[in-house]
């Protein structure tokens, strides 16, 4: 009886001091996700040539994948083997939550899901992100997709200060990204520079989502290169890593071995 009494005394004095480990020596060091949604393939492209310099590293999040010409596909796979990453955005580019609500879940994933995971293997990409189109969710529909997806990414639609934010990795799959495109009603650099300083001082990795990267803004879903360098820039300065989507799987899986 005593000898159990000190073995489980033993094993929870264990875990006690590994979650105290894990309070003070962060599991990861602090980064920013950079994404793009849609299929903007030849302004991506030319940003890659503009931001190289920085080494950066983003996540480009493609629909209508049938739809694009064979050039694009092709500036996708030099993207690819530059070390950036490849995600799903969608067949259709369908608003998930709109879509369920009158046709169900079922088929969603039957229109919007299958056919491009199909697509995409068949273009010699193997997606494991997935960013909803127009970044709406349901529960349900996450629930429905995990199985499909190591890491699924909405957006985060609130002006909050940034400690309360929910455009941060908080050890989970499911991901809400803050949107920095100039037409985005709570975007704004001093804005942006909050997000990432909290990032930096606190060893948070931000996630940030975009469309059409551009020199000059001539309409809505559009960001400037000018603010992308200076996201880079601030990153290269601070000492900021650079992740992709699915990075942040292989995250969650290294917290759940140390936990265990």
């Amino acid at each position: 009886m005593k000898l159990t009494l000190l073995k489980s005394f033993l094993i929870a004095s264990f875990f006690i001091l590994i979650s105290c480990q894990d309070k003070k020596q962060p599991p990861y060091k602090a980064g920013v996700v950079i994404s793009f949604d849609d299929a903007y393939v030849d302004e991506w492209y030319a940003a890659d040539k503009v931001l190289k310099k920085y080494d950066w590293k983003a996540t480009f999040c493609v629909c209508r994948i049938d739809s694009i010409g064979k050039s694009q596909i092709q500036k996708l796979h030099q993207l690819q083997n530059e070390g950036h990453e490849i995600a799903g955005h969608g067949y259709h580019h369908y608003n998930a939550v709109k879509f369920v609500a009158k046709n169900g879940i079922d088929e969603y994933i039957k229109q919007e899901i299958d056919p491009m995971m199909v697509s995409m293997k068949k273009n010699g990409f193997n997606v494991s992100s997935f960013a909803y189109p127009y970044g709406e969710r349901s529960a349900a529909l996450d629930t429905a997709l995990a199985p499909k997806f190591k890491v699924i990414r909405g957006r985060d639609f609130e002006d909050k200060k940034p400690e309360k934010e929910g455009c941060y990795f908080r050890n989970s799959k499911y991901l809400y990204a803050f949107d920095i495109d100039n037409s985005h009603i709570h975007f704004s650099i001093p804005y942006l520079l909050e997000l990432l300083d909290d990032a930096k001082k606190q060893n948070k990795i931000l996630i940030l989502c975009s469309h059409r990267p551009v020199k000059n803004i001539t309409g809505n879903y559009q960001t400037k290169i000018e603010t992308l360098e200076f996201l880079c820039k601030y990153m290269k300065l601070n000492n900021l890593k650079f992740y992709k989507l699915s990075d942040l799987d292989n995250l969650e899986a290294k917290r759940l071995i140390r936990i265990i």
